[in-house]
């Protein structure tokens, strides 16, 4: 055996290429400075993949906990290739942070899968707002790559379906 393995099996390499890709994006709004923050990066970095700004759709919502819903909707559609999910919690005194951190992603999770469509999760868990801000222009630049990778495997996994349509006339 040689020290690569990709000699001998067929490798689906990551693209990062997002030409004709339709992306919607869910961000709440709860720690809005850092949502938003999150948000432009994302949006700025799936521009710069080759997203065309047109088939990008924003959807706000009030916090985390009802980013699974948003997402949920928007896979309904059938127009989006991925989802991205932005928001951000802080840990506070008590008890909430892990309740809202844990179901929201789970919630997401539970999406994407269901969906079968690609959801890269930019909810950020931070303890302090300090944190937070350290984070928001990689992680908003990170979904957007995650997100066009992911999209990317789907389709290129998804086979390819020839259907063939008889007419009356081609019955005659």
């Amino acid at each position: 055996m040689t020290d690569s393995t990709n000699d001998f099996v067929g490798v689906l390499e990551a693209d990062l290429n997002g030409q004709d890709l339709r992306i919607g994006v869910v961000q709440a709004r709860f720690n809005e400075d850092h949502c938003v923050a999150l948000t432009n990066a994302c949006i700025n970095e799936l521009i710069s993949l080759g997203v065309n700004q047109s088939d990008i759709k924003l959807v706000t919502v009030p916090g985390a906990l009802e980013i699974p819903f948003a997402l949920q909707k928007m896979a309904e559609t059938g127009e989006f290739d991925g989802l991205v999910a932005l928001g951000a919690v802080i840990r506070g005194e008590t008890y909430h942070f892990e309740l809202v951190s844990n179901e929201s992603a789970a919630g997401i999770t539970r999406i994407s899968i269901d969906s079968g469509l690609p959801i890269a999760n930019g909810v950020l868990t931070c303890d302090t707002d300090e944190q937070a801000q350290a984070r928001v222009q990689v992680k908003g630049a990170e979904c957007a790559q995650a997100v066009v990778e992911m999209a990317n495997l789907a389709l290129a996994l998804t086979p390819d379906i020839d259907i063939e349509i008889n007419s009356s006339q081609d019955q005659e």
